[in-house]
């Protein structure tokens, strides 16, 4: 819990404690010390939004007619669908994500990371993820999400 407490300060520090400002950059977002693309501080700031549960910010990434595709579960498409699944009937409380690496060419940004969540039933989800990300003018226009859960050894 400390660590997800510590990463939320240095995410307000980032962006601020309002969050349906809109996808935009904040100003001078870095990282490893260097200045991020446009496209990649609208990724960052649509992960906040899902580690906020926070609607607004999340869409505010999205352009219209979004898509986001996880191969062999689903495919949806618009901001009304991709808000339903903000927060999934499926799991309680908002995700934990850790991005681990982030990398752009041209207009396509690819974020590998962690997420944990707790399932309604009482489980932990624990997976690994892929996404990539399609952008347009500084927006979300499509999403593939690779998933893969790690369960713990038996």
């Amino acid at each position: 819990m400390e660590v997800a407490a510590k990463k939320l300060r240095v995410s307000e520090k980032v962006f601020g404690s309002r969050t349906t400002e809109g996808c935009t950059s904040p100003g001078n977002v870095r990282q490893k010390g260097i200045p991020m693309t446009r496209n990649k501080v609208a990724v960052e700031y649509y992960m906040e939004g899902f580690r906020r549960s926070d609607h607004g910010m999340v869409l505010s990434c999205l352009a219209d007619g979004v898509e986001w595709v996880i191969p062999g579960m689903f495919h949806i498409t618009g901001k009304e669908a991709f808000d339903k699944e903000i927060e999934n009937e499926a799991f309680v409380g908002s995700p934990s994500i850790e991005i681990m690496r982030m990398t752009e060419e041209s207009n396509v940004v690819v974020a590998e990371g962690a997420v944990q969540c707790v399932r309604r039933d009482g489980g932990r989800l624990n997976a690994l993820f892929c996404d990539v990300f399609e952008m347009e003018d500084g927006k979300i226009r499509r999403l593939t999400s690779y998933l893969m859960e790690v369960k713990e050894p038996a």
